[in-house]
């Protein structure tokens, strides 16, 4: 199926899934509507040789990204989530990457048009990603006692 707008996309989803709280969540809204676009690029991409690879990557990516913020939404602890969070925006800019590399076969209308939903899903991620790490993760500061080599020399 194909989309004029992510407004006609919009209306095509199903109810259960607009019913979800997780779809309040502009990242994940974005990133569906990537995922369903995303589709129609993979196949263009697939009808070339030299892209088969390339095609493959893509959807990988492009569909891990709701995936992983999905994944994330459901998690309890805010390091949780964040882990997550950065998978998708790891896929995300993977995402990016690909659709830079297949530029040539998709045309810079296109082209321009999913990196800049990419770089949307990104910067919302980049705004979420800290809001919902609760607590720095860094090592404890504690005094390291070292043992002398003097010691070890009676281990047999």
């Amino acid at each position: 199926m194909s989309y004029q707008s992510y407004a006609d996309w919009e209306q095509s989803v199903s109810p259960f899934i607009k019913g979800d709280l997780l779809w309040k969540m502009e990242a994940y809204r974005l990133a569906l509507f990537l995922g369903d676009i995303a589709w129609h690029d993979v196949t263009k991409l697939y009808k070339d040789p030299r892209m088969l690879d390339l095609s493959n990557q893509l959807y990988r990516a492009v569909g891990s990204i709701s995936a992983n913020i999905a994944e994330g939404y459901s998690r309890s602890s805010g390091r949780d989530r964040v882990r997550f969070y950065e998978y998708a925006l790891g896929s995300a800019c993977e995402s990016r990457d690909w659709y830079h590399k297949g530029r040539h076969i998709l045309g810079s209308t296109v082209t321009n048009h999913r990196l800049d939903f990419c770089t949307q899903v990104i910067r919302l991620l980049l705004t979420v990603i800290p809001d919902q790490r609760d607590v720095k993760i860094q090592e404890d500061r504690v005094p390291y006692n070292t043992i002398p080599l003097a010691l070890f020399n009676d281990i047999p």
